[in-house]
């Protein structure tokens, strides 16, 4: 149990929903800052404006899967309200708070250098990244159908990284009966393709591997399906871009050559918001226990 111990979550998705739940019956003192407009009511949490927010008794703060926008912008699906994390607030915790994301980036890190706080990213857990791939797989095949008017059953799909969402992408489109190919750059990864019976490349090769792409499956969270690779991919190739915002895909060419491209990376969130939660609520237990353990042996 974590009686007592105050915890503010600032915005998110319905994935939140289970880790509220999770948490009042954990016993836990919470704070909803964005979730106005949530109709369900949980015993020991109150809904509260982010300016209201006594930051000088919290112990965590649970943000977004993808924390903040690059200007400090917190995302809610409960709200209308703009909602904004600044530094000045996260100093007004104690030296023991810690800050929970799914992902960071440069905005986030600079509050969490300037402040000294602790700063957990579920998402490099590899228990996190390995359950939450899998509801992550089957958003992706549901987009696959959707959007195409071919079967996976003898498709040629590329993957583009070898990650724990890569390998699961590649294995489970494998199984369904997909000619798969995957780019990756470790030699160690090029092996482990090999043993999984799919056909490896490198990816300094992917202009030249992409020719025959009917769906193209990106993971690598930085610029690789360049213009140079759109172009040599067929005009009906769907690309699928798994990766955090703004992806890898240059959705501007993509769509100048009339090549359907979607950037899908919050699909847990989509297709599988409970069962997504449940997956971030079960770690998020746990470590709070350890943060509410360290406080009070401090005390």
């Amino acid at each position: 149990m974590l009686t007592d111990m105050q915890i503010a979550i600032i915005g998110g998705d319905a994935r939140q929903l289970e880790v509220i739940r999770k948490l009042t019956e954990l016993d836990t003192k919470l704070s909803l800052i964005g979730f106005e407009q949530l109709d369900h009511a949980f015993t020991g949490a109150s809904k509260e404006k982010i300016d209201e927010l006594d930051f000088s008794a919290l112990d965590a703060i649970i943000l977004p899967v993808a924390g903040t926008s690059p200007d400090g912008h917190v995302d809610t699906i409960f709200s209308n309200e703009k909602i904004r994390l600044v530094e000045e607030m996260v100093m007004k915790t104690p030296e023991h708070c810690t800050i929970f994301s799914g992902i960071t980036n440069a905005y986030l890190n600079n509050i969490i250098e300037k402040t000294k706080r602790r700063h957990v990213q579920l998402f490099s857990r590899d228990d996190v990244a390995i359950y939450n791939s899998i509801p992550t797989v089957e958003g992706t095949i549901m987009m696959a159908i959707q959007h195409t008017d071919i079967t996976i059953h003898g498709s040629n799909v590329t993957v583009l990284g070898l990650g724990r969402v890569g390998m699961s992408v590649a294995r489970t489109f494998h199984l369904l009966g997909a000619k798969v190919k995957v780019g990756a750059r470790k030699p160690a990864h090029i092996a482990r393709i090999t043993e999984m019976g799919l056909t490896p490349f490198h990816l300094d090769d992917l202009t030249h591997c992409v020719s025959d792409t009917d769906i193209l499956i990106n993971t690598i969270p930085h610029l690789i399906v360049t213009p140079k690779v759109i172009a040599k991919l067929p005009v009906h190739t769907l690309i699928i871009d798994l990766a955090s915002k703004p992806g890898g895909t240059d959705f501007r060419y993509a769509e100048k050559r009339g090549v359907k491209a979607l950037l899908a990376p919050s699909l847990p969130g989509i297709v599988a918001p409970k069962t997504a939660g449940t997956i971030l609520a079960n770690v998020l237990s746990q470590l709070l226990e350890e943060v509410y353990e360290n406080r009070k042996e401090n005390e």
